[in-house]
């Protein structure tokens, strides 16, 4: 009787636990379906420089090229395969996480994307706060900017 219960026993809990997984594993896909992720965009790091020239020469000579921007209004943006870089002399302290919502990494417009404002909505439903927000009754290019819990700035760039 004793060689019968054992394995009955480790049987039953082997499958009560399976039972508990399944259930909690199902409580969780169900919560990930309910919210979807925003689309922030392509991301690219904002640097500021204080010397554009130099520091346009020193990110070519690191494989960058320019994709955009004006040396005479004191910014390129550069790219080297499928990173880019924006570099501002005078534009602004401090470097800065930026995301380009309806971009991609061509500054070429995307299809499916979130508008600013509906990325804006969802930060505020999770209580994080924002140093600039977009016209909630506009639409079209638009900003945020927010801060992360290190003090890096993120800002949210919407051009079209």
């Amino acid at each position: 009787m004793r060689k019968i219960f054992l394995p009955l026993t480790l049987l039953f809990a082997f499958g009560l636990g399976l039972l508990t997984m399944s259930f909690i594993g199902t409580t969780k896909n169900e919560k990930h379906k309910e919210e979807k992720p925003i689309k922030l965009g392509v991301f690219s790091l904002s640097l500021s420089v204080k010397d554009l020239k130099a520091s346009k020469e020193f990110y070519e000579n690191l494989g960058f090229s320019k994709m955009g921007g004006d040396e005479a209004s004191n910014y390129l943006i550069m790219k080297n395969e499928n990173t880019i870089i924006g570099i501002f002399q005078g534009m602004f302290e401090g470097n800065m996480l930026t995301f380009n919502p309806g971009w991609d990494v061509n500054a070429k417009n995307v299809k499916n994307f979130d508008d600013i404002r509906v990325i804006q909505k969802h930060l505020k439903s999770k209580n994080i706060p924002l140093t600039m927000e977009a016209d909630e009754k506009t639409s079209g290019p638009a900003s945020v900017m927010l801060t992360d819990p290190d003090g890096n700035v993120i800002l949210l760039d919407q051009h079209r």
